[in-house]
């Protein structure tokens, strides 16, 4: 089965539109899929909020692949306490790109939330 993809925020930026409108920079986060895990685009420029909306503890675990030096590093069940937030990344396509151009990330119930937020290119 595949993977549930997870959305992608993409931040106003430094120049935005202005007045900023209320609401405009506001984002949500989504419950993780403990069945089929999750999913997102790579482009190397993203970041992993994490929040465990539960009263205990609950692992994630972002996969990694083997990058140019052979080389493997799973970020495997890193521990959210009760009410805790977290932010992993951004994740280099090396190492962390799975084949189908994602990266995959699973946690160990649906109560743990995930928000990816992808900055902008440097120019």
């Amino acid at each position: 089965m595949a993977r549930t993809a997870l959305p992608i925020i993409t931040p106003l930026g430094s120049t935005p539109a202005l007045p900023i409108t209320a609401g405009a920079a506001a984002f949500v986060f989504t419950a993780a899929d403990v069945t089929n895990k999750n999913s997102f685009p790579c482009t190397g420029r993203e970041l992993v909020l994490i929040e465990n909306t539960d009263s205990g503890a609950h692992t994630v675990t972002i996969t990694s692949v083997v990058d140019g030096q052979n080389r493997t590093g799973d970020i495997t069940t890193y521990s959210l306490a009760a009410g805790a937030f977290a932010v992993l990344g951004p994740f280099h396509n090396s190492g962390w790109q799975q084949a189908d151009g994602n990266i995959y990330l699973e946690a160990t119930d649906a109560t743990v939330k995930f928000a990816i937020v992808r900055l902008p290119a440097v120019a």
